[in-house]
Parts: structure tokens; sequence; C-alpha cells
């Protein structure tokens, strides 16, 4: 009999164990979910008016917790969201997410009521700048394992260096300049630093900038093979360059090199004119690019 009870003893004294482990391990793995814990925006929204959203970045991506919401970017504006009610004084809190083109994950607790306090937000207002230079990052997979945020202060980088490291590439005809200031590569990207120089009074409206790989033979005549290259990134959005004036943009590309009867071709388009320009770029310059060092975001 106290075989049995002892038994019994041992039985629960190794559940009870169990049983505190767990829980143990529970809250240990809970306490550490909250270190990486996400915190989330509040905001009202009501159903006779639109709230907007203004983020720093394009939205790539949205989810909405509940069917009382809808939501959607506003019309050519990549960047604003709009949301509403879709129902009248829905009790239940509910929750949306937002994530950016620059990595940037944002949640949002949402509350119905009559009358917000307010209907617009401003995000890059709202966040704090430590926010902003440590916050989550979230991979998308045509950066691989490039965070955006770092590949996006690499472009900014060379933007503002604005330094010319490559002299020998370049385009000038109808008072319009095309020049190729630098290539940089890092962690298998490339970034090419381009400038355009208006020399007349008349804007060049930019349509689109093409990037491909062409036989050299048939570079500067119509090409029947080419290897379209599109770029990842940009770090200005196209624009006007108005007469007298000069821009500049960083493009980031997959790193790739090309054999030496072929050329990279960078063309830049005028929309409803015929001043485009086009550079050429030889395998030797793609593999002297130089190497950015993101340790302490120098360009060597």
């Amino acid at each position: 009999m106290k075989a049995i009870f002892k038994s019994l003893l041992a039985i629960v004294c190794l559940i009870a164990f169990s049983t505190g482990t767990n829980a143990q391990q529970v809250a240990s793995t809970t306490s550490k979910l909250s270190m990486g814990k996400v915190e989330p925006y509040e905001m009202q929204v009501t159903y006779n008016k639109t709230s907007h959203l203004i983020f720093p970045a394009a939205i790539r991506y949205v989810d909405l917790g509940s069917e009382y919401l809808i939501a959607g970017k506003a019309e050519d504006a990549e960047n604003v969201l709009r949301v509403k009610a879709t129902v009248r004084d829905f009790e239940e809190e509910t929750n949306f997410s937002v994530i950016t083109d620059d990595g940037r994950f944002y949640n949002f607790n949402v509350f119905y009521s009559s009358y917000p306090a307010t209907l617009n937000y401003d995000l890059l207002t709202m966040q704090k700048a430590s926010d902003r230079e440590n916050g989550n990052d979230v991979l998308f997979e045509e950066l691989g394992s490039n965070s955006p945020s770092l590949a996006g202060l690499l472009m900014e980088t060379i933007y503002k260096k604005n330094k010319r490291i490559v002299k020998h590439i370049g385009a000038k005809s109808y008072g319009i300049q095309f020049l190729l200031k630098g290539i940089y590569v890092h962690n298998g990207k490339f970034y090419f630093h381009t400038e355009l120089r208006n020399q007349s009074n008349v804007p060049f409206q930019i349509d689109f900038v093409n990037f491909k790989v062409v036989d050299k033979k048939v570079a500067k005549r119509t090409v029947v093979q080419e290897k379209p290259m599109n770029p990842l990134r940009m770090y200005k959005p196209l624009d006007e360059i108005m007469g007298n004036t000069t821009e500049q943009n960083v493009f980031l590309l997959d790193q790739f090199t090309i054999t030496d009867d072929k050329v990279l071709v960078i063309e830049i388009f005028e929309k409803n004119g015929g001043r485009q320009q086009m550079l050429e770029i030889e395998n030797s310059d793609l593999v002297h690019a130089k190497l950015i060092n993101d340790m302490h975001l120098k360009i060597n």
C-alpha cells in the first residue's frame, strides 16, 4: 500500500514539475516576444468621413483585421492610404497593418467614433527619430538579404556625396547632357549614380529610363536581341528637369556582369519629345565598381 502511495505521490510531483516548467517556458517565450513587440498606433474612424494616412514611403501591402473597415491607396498617390468604416457604430476594436517600400511595418488599432478627433495622420511626424533609425525592417524577395532601409540609406549617401568617380561615360545633344557619375557595389547589388543636365531653356520631361544589355555591334542601331535589366529601386521619382538645371538620381540593380562583346545601355527618354540620351557601359566598368563599406557607410 505504501509503495502504491509513493508511486502516486511521485506521479503528482512529476506532473506538477512538468506543469511548472511548461508555464515557465511559456512565460519566457512571451517575455522574449514582448521584447520585439511592434507597438500599434491608435486611431478612430467613422462612417460618413474618410481618414487619410500619409506614409514616408510608397505603400506595398495592406491587411484589414475585419470587414468593419475598407481601405485603399489614394489615386496617383502611392504613399497615402484612405480608411473608412463600412458600418456604423461597431463596438469591437479592430486593426489593420501596412508594409511600405522602405521595409517598415505599421500596425493600427482602430475604434469607431461618430466624431473622430483627427481624420488625417502624417506617419513621418508621428514616428520618433529612434523608431525611424532602429525600427522593424521587412525583407523583400527582390532585395534578398538586403534590408530596404539600408539600401535606401546607401542610395541617399551616394546622392548626397555627389562624387563623380566615372569620368568617361556620358552623352550630350540638343542641350541635354546625360552622365554616369559612378557605379557602386554592395552585397550583390549595383548602384548606378546618374546626372542629367538641361542646358536649354525648354524643360525636359522624363518619360522613362531603360536599362538593357545588347551586342556592341547593334548598340547604336535597331536592336534585335536585347536583355532588359529592371531597376529594383531608384532614389528619386522620375520627374521634369527644368531649363538650365541639373538633377541626379541613383538606381539599384541586381549585380551582374557581361561578356566583352556586349554593353549595358542606359537610355533616358523625353515625354512627347526626341531628346533621348544613351550611355554605354562595358564589362570593365562594371567589374571596377566601387565597394561600399556599410559598417561606416563609407564609399571606398
